[in-house]
């Protein structure tokens, strides 16, 4: 079983004013076979968090621990971050012409697992989740998140995920852009990877709609930079009706969304 732990995070990022201190102590364990969603407002820290985790260089961890199996990721590189089984599907994926989906995912499977695969049965393997994924054949041929729809990165998002196959995967705002059709295959992708192993997931979202087809064990609510309350599925519900007013009084600093 692999647990992630947060111990009382403290994040900050440079501003034309100075530090500004965007996480203030959030506390979280995220064990494998469980699905965690943190839900809040815009610029509550939400992705601050993800990205923190993942070793973003923008952000300046100023206090806490981030262990992942025991082992601290803060001291690690990004890359050894991934390779421990850490996995960050990011809200905005970048471009990167020249280097094709191919290309890219073989390399990362590579360095994650430690050795190259064979070529035949990792184009075995690719087909298998683009088909899963409903990803023309293609696709694997165009450059990296270069001219692709919020479908398509999201779709190649959870591509990564099925082949890496991480041991912790933090999904930033999956649900951003998709209708209902890629939203429902995105899902399925998602549901797949957690009940395909010893994995954890812990998903952000401002909403309840991909809720309603990943089950959440756990919700934990987001506001100024904490948790501020913690539930289960039926806190999602609520948060629907209610919106985030209540926790108004808790914003009282802003971070990126």
């Amino acid at each position: 079983m692999s647990t992630l732990q947060i111990h009382d995070l403290h994040v900050a990022v440079e501003t034309a004013d100075g530090q500004m201190e965007i996480l203030r102590g959030v506390d979280l364990t995220v064990q494998s076979g469980k699905t965690h969603a943190i839900m809040g407002p815009n610029g509550s820290g939400k992705s601050t968090l993800a990205y923190a985790i993942a070793g973003h260089p923008k952000y300046t961890i100023t206090g806490g621990q981030v262990l992942l199996d025991g082992e601290d990721l803060l001291e690690m590189s990004v890359d050894e971050r991934a390779r421990a089984g850490l996995f960050l599907a990011m809200q905005y994926p970048v471009e990167v012409p020249g280097v094709s989906v191919s290309n890219f995912l073989r390399s990362a499977v590579t360095a994650v697992r430690g050795e190259a695969p064979r070529l035949r049965d990792f184009a075995k393997e690719l087909k298998g989740g683009m088909d899963a994924l409903a990803i023309d054949s293609a696709f694997a041929q165009r450059n990296l998140n270069e001219g692709f729809s919020g479908g398509e990165k999201k779709r190649h998002e959870i591509l990564q995920l099925e082949l890496l196959k991480p041991k912790i995967a933090i999904l930033d705002e999956t649900d951003s852009g998709l209708d209902v059709d890629a939203l429902r295959v995105v899902s399925e992708g998602i549901n797949r990877f957690r009940t395909s192993g010893d994995t954890g997931v812990l998903l952000i979202t401002h909403y309840t709609r991909i809720l309603r087809y990943v089950k959440p064990d756990f919700v934990h609510v987001f506001a100024g930079g904490r948790i501020v309350e913690e539930g289960g599925p039926e806190l999602a519900e609520r948060l629907e009706a209610e919106g985030y007013a209540r926790y108004a009084g808790d914003e009282s600093t802003k971070a990126p969304a």
